[in-house]
């Protein structure tokens, strides 16, 4: 029998979507316990907020004089210079807050140490140099161009130097030379025979025994090594050292620095003498001064400056012949150079003279 579509549809079967199946929601993972930073990562973040909170006394101390003065910048930059050593103290108290070290701010010390009179010279070399190369003349130079360089903050840089830390102990012989000390040695130097190259220890005419710093002394140990080999390792004979770290001064030295680069790249010259009335007082004033009373660390000041000395030493030796020549070599910061030096130092600001 024949049969019509609509009797056979409903044999057909219908298309039903089939849902698919529900799966149960994943749980959400549970959190972990958030990392814990390491002792140094605490201690870097801290340092590095109270750096930040150091540098905004600057620039408070800036605006309040700037404000007091009705704008004037000169009257403002004498009242910043004369409160300098007040401000680079409240500024060392500072940076002395997550530090990790005590110190003697008033340790007994050596005769050695001690200013004999007013008139007569403190009994520790720095070292300071005065070089003149024996081809050139400041006054008659001839045909040689030669260039007048001057080390930027090169006070500040020393700041970065090893400072012993408490009270210092008197050795004899080699006893009180060690990496981890610092003090002042006396010492008696070997011949210096390079008359093309400044000497480490600078114009002394004075021949025989002397006392240096241990800036002086860790230079002239490491020009006696194969890498220098140019003079043979001096005799010690008596120190006063303290243990020692070359860190002591560099949470103060990154705050100045940092203060003072913002303040060149924003030509902020207020500020700019304002850093440099601070840590230059700082250094001249932490030995036996009238006008700061909070430190007496005149071997501190001697390491400082020798530090710089040693510095200029080091920048001075990099003048390679064929590319610098090392012409005069004086002061803190002053270094005279022929030849392209822009082969051998990086270029700063380039200052009036």
């Amino acid at each position: 029998m024949c049969q019509s579509p609509a009797a056979v549809a409903p044999l057909q079967a219908a298309a039903v979507p089939v849902p698919a199946p529900v799966s149960a929601p994943s749980p959400a993972p549970s959190p972990g316990p958030a990392p814990v930073p390491s002792r140094p990562q605490r201690r870097a973040k801290s340092a590095a907020r109270a750096q930040a909170e150091t540098a905004g006394l600057i620039g408070q101390a800036v605006h309040e004089e700037l404000e007091r003065a009705q704008g004037d910048a000169d009257a403002a930059m004498k009242a910043l210079v004369k409160r300098a050593i007040p401000d680079v103290m409240r500024l060392f108290g500072e940076t002395r807050a997550t530090a990790r070290y005590t110190y003697t701010a008033y340790p007994a010390l050596p005769d050695i140490l001690t200013k004999p009179s007013k008139r007569e010279p403190d009994q520790i070399w720095e070292a300071r140099p005065n070089f003149h190369h024996p081809r050139y003349s400041l006054k008659n130079p001839g045909s040689i161009a030669v260039t007048a360089l001057d080390v930027n903050a090169a006070y500040l840089s020393a700041l970065k130097t090893w400072l012993p830390i408490g009270k210092l102990e008197h050795s004899t012989g080699m006893d009180g030379i060690d990496p981890k000390r610092s003090g002042v040695h006396l010492i008696t130097p070997s011949p210096w025979h390079h008359p093309h190259l400044p000497d480490p220890l600078g114009d002394r005419d004075q021949p025989g025994p002397v006392w240096v710093t241990n800036a002086t002394l860790r230079l002239l140990l490491r020009l006696a090594t194969p890498k220098y080999g140019l003079l043979d390792p001096p005799v010690v004979h008596e120190s006063w050292t303290s243990g020692a770290t070359e860190n002591f001064l560099d949470a103060l030295r990154k705050t100045l620095t940092a203060a003072r680069e913002t303040a060149i790249a924003e030509d902020d010259t207020i500020t700019l003498e304002y850093i440099k009335a601070m840590y230059s007082k700082f250094i001249s004033t932490m030995g036996e001064s009238i006008h700061n009373r909070e430190i007496m660390r005149p071997d501190w000041m001697h390491i400082i400056h020798s530090q710089a000395y040693a510095n200029l030493w080091g920048k001075s030796i990099q003048g390679a012949p064929g590319r610098s020549g090392r012409h005069r070599h004086d002061g803190t910061d002053e270094l005279h150079v022929a030849g392209d030096w822009r082969q051998v130092f990086p270029e700063g600001r380039v200052s009036p003279r």
